[in-house]
């Protein structure tokens, strides 16, 4: 009985509160004046008033206020009454708690009873919605923003300040730790870890004496109002069957000795069970305290351990470097699965290797160099053997890519001399200010399809020369054409994929978007050994093709669609479609798919982009596999911004080479020498696999910006390039589009008015191939539409998608000059 009033006095305590209230403004039934109202009582009083909502403090089981919650882009935040008890945050649409309750002196405790149930039965009845925080996930976007989310459902709360969103995220945060412990039937300690000293023990050892004195006074009170009542009940029964006046005065005495032995315990148990809660809540905080100090002690403490690891590793390069000194050999013990060594200075574990965490899980490295000169591996029973490597062909010394400061398409900085000198700079950008009230007032009266997007917000390059911008290191596919190993030569393709993005980071401005049957080559054969062809092959949706050829032995084909959301303050871009690369001598066909990109602050604020999501790149030869992780941007991770990570594997599933690094500035990779199972650091998660690696090798690094890019868009060098007017080009080429060409030129009030009068070209040809069409049904004849000019759709044996793939003949039309099947689209 006892362990039942203690888990009634902690488990619900707000009703609990609430009914003891109302048992203590019941009018005495031996004296003529009622009892001095009880906390709970003055706090219930308060709350019916007409002054502010009571926010109870966090470290209370009930927390109650107004907060902002998202509904929808029409209506945007609403605000809110909020409910936190039980583990359970339930909202309504206006207050529930604000009624006055009836007058207490003019009431009998029935009626009181009675209003009590009805006014919980009406706050349960108008809830719009409750979530269990036992299972919820609690996030804090900005300085004001909550977001809770459990199973599907999620919400988005905003508080009216910083100092109300934190005491909202401790309340949630305590509700939820409690929550979970009565959903587990756990006691509030975790008996984890002992107390420190014997004086944190004899504290404890009083602690618990106190609270079980308490709780045995709660159960005596408990039995003695049992007790008392119900002979009061029978005093009551014998009342009211009297029929001699005489006997009268007898037993009202005895009715009222006995109602007030119930009046006197029933405020002992009172008295009881707040202190017990006093005492509860107490000794809660302090061990908050105590909890959150020790946490803090040990993020302190492995950020020490972390930089003497640092520490230790540099002393130790730099002692092997040192002249004079020997390094020590180490034999190995086969059958024992030991290694044993000759000074006695090696450990079990070998020093110089380093661990990466599996793809299983957040990445989380912790790197110590390698010195691949003394690595030498052995083959223990307590390894799970899954990947083992040999370091003899790891040489650091060999040069995987040259980290120049100059970019490929800089003429000056190539082996082949370019028979045509580039640009290397464009008009600066004018300094026009984005007056979005000039934009709003020249749409007054137009149709929504009639409003042209102004110039101000593009950049002078279309999205198919955008597209073959992903070429700025191609001389990444020409090492891969020389490798042997196919994953080694998956993990030149990979750095290929992560390299696409680095010309995205200062770029926030749209590129123009393509006519139908707009074009776009590149020709480099001669200088770099390439050359490619883009076309916009569809308009709804717009959908580009892509077919680049290299006689250094690789071919590159996609066919991309942009599908985009607006997800209020960010733009969601995500390309769709495979992207398809075959080396001729090997025969190796790699496939993957880009990323998501987010552009943040569309509203307001600065704009800027950050790449998430995962990129599979499979050899449909040999089956390999590389699984790259680019990891969103968190204000409160510790990582490095723009992580990429990722794994190479073979087709059984072994690991070769890890790869580490960020997609706006270097990709390395590192071999695999052994691998192994971790210890699990939570309970419910599979362990990770550690990694062991040789020192990592640099496969790609961004070339620095050419000078003054600020004032050019952000250009890099091939992107200065790529609008630069040549001899020979289809009539239908993106150089020769005038809107883009005179925003080039800083005329961006002209460019504007031929980037409407081009639009409005368009849809009067896409009238007339509709009408078109309409004419071709009704006479009962098939209508194909448009048909690319120099692409056709085939099923794809690979993926067994419908994509349009180069058929040929751009080229040959060129050398003639033949260009009279192109369209007139400008």
């Amino acid at each position: 009985m006892g362990k039942a009033a203690a888990s009634s006095c902690s488990g619900s305590s707000s009703s609990t509160r609430g009914l003891v209230s109302l048992l203590s403004a019941v009018p005495c039934l031996a004296c003529k004046q009622p009892p001095p109202p009880s906390r709970a009582a003055m706090s219930l009083s308060a709350a019916s008033s007409e002054g502010p909502p009571p926010v109870a403090g966090p470290g209370s089981d009930t927390y109650k206020g107004w907060l902002f919650k998202w509904t929808n882009y029409l209506k945007g935040y609403q605000r809110r009454w909020f409910v936190l008890s039980n583990g359970l945050l339930s909202y309504y649409r206006y207050r529930r708690d604000g009624a006055r309750p009836p007058d207490v002196k003019s009431r009998t405790f029935i009626s009181l009873f009675y209003y009590f149930c009805r006014t919980q039965a009406e706050m349960a009845h108008t809830c719009r919605g409750t979530i269990n925080l036992s299972t919820a996930h609690i996030d804090t976007e900005d300085s004001c923003n909550i977001v809770l989310s459990s199973g599907g459902r999620t919400y988005h709360l905003k508080a009216s300040s910083e100092v109300e969103r934190q005491r909202w995220v401790t309340a949630l945060e305590l509700a939820k730790a409690k929550a979970i412990r009565m959903r587990d039937n756990q006691s509030d300690d975790s008996g984890d870890e002992e107390p420190a000293s014997q004086s944190d023990k004899s504290e404890l050892h009083s602690t618990l004496k106190n609270l079980s004195s308490k709780l045995e006074d709660l159960s005596t009170c408990n039995d003695l109002i049992a007790k008392h009542g119900a002979a009061l009940q029978r005093s009551l029964s014998e009342l009211e069957n009297l029929k001699l006046p005489a006997e009268s005065g007898e037993k009202i005495k005895a009715v009222n000795e006995r109602a007030t032995l119930f009046r006197i315990t029933s405020n002992a148990m009172i008295n009881a069970c707040r202190d017990f809660l006093d005492l509860a809540e107490t000794h809660s905080r302090k061990w908050q305290r105590a909890l959150q100090y020790e946490r803090e002690q040990r993020t302190r403490l492995e950020e020490t351990i972390e930089q003497l690891a640092k520490q230790h590793n540099s002393l130790e390069r730099a002692c092997r470097g040192a002249p004079g000194l020997t390094v020590n050999t180490v034999t190995h013990a086969p059958k024992a699965g030991n290694v044993l060594t000759v000074k006695g200075e090696a450990s079990d574990e070998d020093e110089d290797t380093e661990y990466f965490d599996a793809m299983e899980d957040a990445p989380s490295f912790i790197t110590v160099a390698a010195d691949p000169t003394k690595h030498h591996r052995r083959t223990d029973s307590n390894l799970s053997g899954a990947s083992e490597g040999r370091a003899d062909d790891w040489n650091l010394e060999d040069s995987v890519f040259e980290c120049s400061t100059r970019s490929s398409f800089d003429v000056t900085g190539k082996d082949v001399v370019s028979k045509k000198s580039r640009r290397t700079q464009i008009p600066d950008k004018p300094n026009y200010s984005l007056n979005l009230w000039s934009i709003m007032k020249n749409c007054i009266g137009k149709e929504l399809s009639k409003i042209p997007m102004p110039v101000n917000f593009n950049e002078p390059l279309s999205m198919l020369q955008r597209l073959t911008e992903d070429l700025e290191y191609h001389e990444l596919l020409d090492k891969a054409v020389k490798c042997e190993s196919s994953t080694e030569q998956m993990c030149f393709v990979a750095a290929f994929s992560v390299s696409s993005y680095s010309t995205t980071v200062h770029r926030t401005a749209k590129p123009f978007n393509p006519l139908l049957g707009e074009t776009y080559e590149l020709d480099r054969l001669d200088e770099l050994g390439f050359r490619s062809l883009c076309e916009q092959v569809s308009h709804h949706p717009p959908a580009a093709a892509h077919h680049v050829y290299s006689r250094r032995g690789w071919t590159l084909w996609q066919e991309i669609t942009i599908a985009s959301k607006f997800r209020g303050k960010y733009l969601s871009i995500m390309p769709l479609g495979a992207i398809h690369l075959e080396f001729h001598s090997s025969g190796n066909h790699y496939i993957w798919r880009k990323v998501t990109s987010t552009v943040h602050n569309i509203i307001v604020g600065k704009l800027w982009i950050d790449q998430s999501g995962d990129i599979e790149i499979i050899n449909c030869k040999s089956k390999d596999k590389c699984q790259l992780k680019f990891s969103p941007y968190s204000y409160f991770s510790r990582d490095v911004p723009r992580k990429v990570t990722g794994v190479v594997m073979d087709a059984e599933g072994k690991a070769h080479y890890v790869m580490s690094g960020t997609w706006d500035e270097k990709m390395e990779y590192s071999k695999i020498v052994q691998s192994s199972l971790g210890s699990s650091s939570m309970e419910g998660k599979l362990p990770k696999t550690v990694y062991q690696t040789l020192s990592p090798r640099v496969l790609w690094k961004k070339y620095p910006l050419p000078e003054n890019a600020e004032n050019m868009y952000y250009f890099s060098s091939l992107a200065l390039t790529l609008n630069e007017m040549e001899e020979g080009l289809a009539p239908t080429d993106s150089r020769l589009r005038p809107d883009q060409r005179l925003m080039e030129n800083g005329k961006w009030d002209e460019a504007n008015m031929e980037k409407q009068r081009l639009e409005e070209k368009q849809r009067a040809v896409r009238r007339q191939r509709e009408a078109a069409a309409v004419v071709a049904l009704e006479e009962g004849k098939d209508y194909e539409g448009y048909i690319p000019l120099w692409f056709e759709r085939k099923v794809d044996p690979a993926t067994g998608e419908l994509i349009c793939v180069y058929k040929g003949g751009y080229w040959e039309a060129k050398e003639k000059q033949d260009w009279s099947m192109c369209p007139n689209i400008f």
